[in-house]
């Protein structure tokens, strides 16, 4: 079972393997909360993500036996990631199971910290299988990403990490993938000190956490794609649910536009690379779905940082669209020399920058005497839209947002 006592002998056993990650206060932010808002950087650990700790805590207490046969484990990418690096660094073979939808940032970074990286299916059910098939014939040790009490003890050093580095920490928001992250930092802090609020955040494309305490007992997704893949699992797991049941205040869903918009801003205002799990927890004070109230210490868990570089711009211009600060309009003007001049002169006359524009006359739903035009453009926000919006009915043509 988990203890308190169980994660600080975890933290005995890493601490001299792992980073003693920032907790560090955003003024930046602190216009969207009503009290002062810290991060736990956990997107500094050696290979990106909270996921070092469990994995090397696990691999601590294998047998000299366990250890020469090696281990095997699925991951969609930061556990495959975590396992290698150690892994390689203790002498112990290691193999990873990752779905071939993986992003290719983890698979060729779990490569170059030397394990053996198995590519199999389309979703982590398909890679489960097949690391079950590799344990069973190769006689390796399985190394679950979550549903393990030293796994989870490791990941519960976080909590003893920040009841020194935030005393006065009120409110502490964790990304639930299978559980393991937040099982481990409630026990640890809730079990010092009872009244801080642990509330776990989901993607609402895979919110295994929340259906199970909704229908009380653990329910299996069917879908569980979102850009937060290193928290899309489609089951929580059978040991983290119910140390959720018992140590967790709340648990909340958030959006892809919102996930979207939280990495946007963690770039721009923070300077902080996240991947869309380790934005999760910020999006749930963006949207609102957690009420805070004057005073109050809130500390988002930035769990991780592996994001894809190729899907870093996809993600800005979502979140830049999402923030109001890209928008699409369509315009009907008259199919005059001077039409496309006389909007985007407008659109100037506002202070939006036209980014792009597609004129056309064939396809669109429109008077023949007419021509529909889009304007891609880069705005202030959502006030900054309506404005524009505003000028071109002011001027007599006809406008919609394109969603």
């Amino acid at each position: 079972m988990l203890t308190p006592e169980r994660i600080r002998e975890a933290r005995e056993r890493i601490s001299e393997d792992v980073v003693l990650t920032p907790c560090r206060r955003s003024h930046s932010f602190e216009d969207v909360v009503p009290g002062p808002i810290y991060f736990k950087l956990e997107n500094h650990q050696r290979t990106g993500s909270f996921k070092d700790r469990g994995a090397l805590n696990r691999m601590c207490s294998l047998t000299e036996e366990e250890r020469a046969r090696g281990i095997v484990a699925w991951s969609a990418g930061n556990h495959a990631q975590a396992l290698a690096f150690h892994a390689t660094r203790l002498g112990i073979p290691a193999t990873v199971v990752m779905p071939e939808t993986a992003p290719l940032i983890k698979v060729s970074k779990t490569r170059r910290y030397g394990a053996r990286v198995v590519l199999s299916g389309a979703t982590f059910s398909d890679a489960e299988r097949e690391a079950r098939e590799i344990a069973e014939t190769e006689g390796r040790t399985i190394l679950h990403a979550f549903d393990d009490f030293d796994v989870i003890a490791g990941q519960g050093t976080i909590g003893l990490e920040l009841l020194e580095q935030l005393p006065s920490l009120d409110t502490v928001l964790v990304p639930i993938g299978g559980g393991g992250l937040i099982s481990g930092i409630a026990v640890a802090l809730k079990s010092a000190r009872p009244d801080i609020r642990v509330i776990g955040v989901e993607a609402e494309a895979a919110p295994s956490a929340r259906a199970s305490l909704d229908a009380g007992s653990i329910v299996h997704l069917e879908s569980a794609e979102t850009i937060a893949d290193g928290i899309a699992v489609k089951r929580i797991g059978s040991l983290t649910f119910p140390l959720i049941q018992e140590w967790v205040d709340e648990v909340v869903v958030v959006s892809e536009e919102e996930t979207a918009a939280a990495i946007l801003l963690l770039l721009e205002r923070d300077k902080t690379v996240a991947e869309g799990a380790g934005a999760v927890s910020l999006a749930a004070l963006l949207s609102d779905r957690v009420s805070t109230r004057e005073g109050e210490v809130c500390l988002p868990i930035v769990s991780g940082g592996n994001i894809d570089v190729t899907m870093v711009a996809r993600i800005i211009d979502r979140g830049l669209v999402f923030d109001g600060r890209m928008t699409r309009l369509r315009i009907t003007v008259r199919d005059r020399p001077g039409g496309i001049a006389s909007i985007t002169r407008i659109a100037a006359d506002a202070g939006a920058n036209v980014v792009e524009v597609d004129h056309r006359r064939s396809f669109a739903d429109i008077s023949v005497g007419d021509v529909e035009i889009e304007l891609q453009l880069e705005t202030r926000g959502r006030d900054h839209v309506e404005e524009i919006m505003g000028r071109f009915v002011s001027a007599g043509l006809g406008v919609e947002e394109v969603v």
